[in-house]
């Protein structure tokens, strides 16, 4: 009998990575709230998962030939970081991070990060009963 892992956990595993990756870029951006010149980034989850839903390949990796070179900004879940419209003028310093929206954006993607984990956790005990055969 085969089991497919992919129809028990359904897209929560690529939705925590692509949360973990979110959280890395807003708390980027709040560690960079008081930098002249810094522009906020963003990852729009929408766009990942709906790339993840449909069996789309990862984001264009941009080749580098010459070690001064960056790596390029695109995420490996498919979705490109943008760059975020600021909702307030700009403060004369070129820096777009609105601290409070980003502390909201930051707490929102933490709780939808922890349900999808809890989600996952559930989804596990559950395999697990099932394997042991426990009718509890």
């Amino acid at each position: 009998m085969h089991i497919s892992f992919d129809g028990i956990m359904g897209v929560h595993p690529e939705s925590l990575s692509v949360r973990s990756r979110r959280a890395e870029v807003l708390a980027a951006n709040m560690a960079n709230a008081d930098t002249p010149g810094y522009k906020a980034r963003d990852i729009d989850f929408d766009e990942v998962m709906q790339q993840a839903e449909s069996g789309q390949p990862g984001g264009v990796q941009l080749a580098r030939t010459d070690s001064g070179h960056l790596a390029s900004d695109s995420s490996p879940f498919g979705g490109e970081l943008y760059y975020r419209t600021p909702l307030q003028p700009d403060t004369g310093d070129g820096n777009t991070v609105d601290l409070q929206a980003e502390r909201q954006r930051f707490m929102e993607n933490s709780l939808r990060y922890q349900t999808s984990l809890e989600f996952l956790n559930g989804r596990i005990a559950m395999f697990r009963r099932a394997i042991q055969g426990d009718a509890s």
